[in-house]
């Protein structure tokens, strides 16, 4: 796949977001988003190899695909979940949950929805892309989390690297993506919650136990299939 890369974003301490994007036509696309928490290098790691294999790979079908290899450079580089300004970027989407309380400095939601620039410039992208499916690398244990349309992907994923498979995290997460993207775009979204990496277990061991589950995602026309029928679902939607 041929990507070229786009007007990045900027941070709160002026560090570049990097965003590429195929060069294919679309309505509606693929995002792959990494880094939204900067101390979870699994996931970060996990997007590098995937693009690594998808820039290597001339032969997949067509497909409209974004890239933000780390939406949060800031706290990649200080190695916090948090960015440079505290908040968890996770919490600080303009959802119908978003809440000002927070019981752990980590869950920092911000001074209010859509406070930080990192999250302004992906919503801005989100505008000018519109998704049909984002999948966000994270790390925790071993979970494939879906929210909206996006259960059927989540299995397929789920069948191959063996994951629990839930549509509840097990907690509530208030202003988080998950919550967000269906809401504003109908759109689902795959949290990939990938194990941590120890002694015993390698970043390379997490990527070797999940990259037949990635691969075979574009090498088969399941997210291809999943692009027309969100289209028509929209479209349906829109003539009622």
């Amino acid at each position: 796949m041929i990507f070229s890369e786009l007007k990045p974003g900027v941070s709160v301490y002026g560090k570049s977001i990097e965003v590429f994007k195929t060069e294919v036509k679309a309505k509606y696309h693929l995002y792959l988003i990494a880094g939204t928490h900067g101390d979870e290098v699994e996931g970060v790691y996990i997007l590098k190899r995937l693009f690594e294999w998808l820039k290597a790979e001339h032969d997949l079908e067509e497909l409209s695909i974004i890239v933000i290899p780390v939406l949060n450079p800031d706290g990649h580089e200080a190695n916090t979940r948090t960015n440079a300004r505290g908040v968890d970027l996770n919490r600080n989407y303009p959802g119908s949950d978003w809440k000002d309380k927070f019981e752990q400095a980590k869950y920092n939601p911000g001074q209010g929805p859509m406070s930080e620039p990192e999250n302004e410039f992906l919503c801005k992208l989100l505008e000018k892309y519109p998704p049909f499916l984002v999948i966000s690398f994270h790390s925790w244990k071993p979970l494939v989390n879906y929210n909206g349309d996006s259960q059927d992907i989540a299995q397929f994923i789920s069948e191959r690297n063996h994951y629990e498979l839930s549509p509840d995290i097990g907690y509530e997460t208030p202003g988080s993506f998950g919550s967000f993207l269906p809401e504003k775009y109908h759109a689902g979204v795959i949290t990939m919650e990938y194990p941590n990496f120890t002694a015993d277990k390698s970043l390379k061991d997490i990527w070797e136990e999940n990259e037949k589950s990635l691969t075979e995602l574009f090498t088969t026309d399941v997210l291809q299939e999943k692009a027309r029928a969100f289209s028509e679902k929209i479209k349906d939607e829109k003539g009622k």
